[in-house]
């Protein structure tokens, strides 16, 4: 079996030939990529259900828009806490220890998991901003190496405010708009090509 190259902690970021309505426009943060599958979240699909209506003790540490996003097809009916630890940028220290927060486990650099189970008062001191996701986003092992090589995504490095971007739904252009390559100009892709 070829070994698979981590992608954990890089965005795919959907490329106009994406015909999957659930990937439409999508920016996806993976959070984990091995010969197992991958696993990821979609940050740019809020919904209209507020945290506090689902998960209460965590809403007030939740950023703006304080709603619950749609992280992917998969399992709609669970939660995963997705947060910036600013203090947690550093990988290992020098005696091998990850540093991780309790109730808080890093996914890349200062992003990490939050254990929705544990008390928020545990983490709140140390959060930069909070997201939390019903559902999430999964390929078996092989299917996004198969995606990626039909054309289906772009491979971006993530920065820690995706996790939160105040404006969701101008993610998909700002983050191709940033790159210092041609996929900025895909960044003007109209939404509806046909009225081109």
């Amino acid at each position: 079996m070829t070994e698979v190259s981590s992608l954990t902690g890089r965005l795919l970021v959907a490329t106009p030939r994406l015909a999957d309505p659930n990937f439409d426009r999508a920016v996806v943060l993976l959070l984990d990529h091995d010969e197992e599958g991958s696993l990821g979240v979609v940050l740019n699909r809020p919904t209209p259900v507020g945290v506090g209506d689902v998960l209460e003790p965590w809403a007030a540490l939740a950023v703006a828009p304080q709603v619950v996003f749609q992280g992917g097809p998969v399992s709609l009916d669970s939660a995963l806490g997705l947060a910036v630890v600013p203090g947690q940028t550093r990988q290992y220290d020098d005696d091998g220890d990850d540093g991780d927060l309790l109730g808080w486990r890093r996914v890349h650099g200062a992003i990490g998991l939050i254990d929705l189970e544990a008390p928020p008062e545990l983490l709140a001191a140390e959060l930069g901003s909070l997201r939390i996701f019903a559902g999430y986003s999964g390929w078996g092992p092989g299917q996004l190496e198969k995606e990626l090589v039909d054309g289906a995504w772009y491979v971006v490095e993530s920065e820690p405010g995706d996790v939160s971007s105040p404006a969701p739904e101008k993610m998909w252009r700002s983050v191709l708009r940033r790159q210092r390559n041609e996929l900025a100009m895909v960044a003007t892709y109209p939404d509806d090509p046909s009225l081109n």
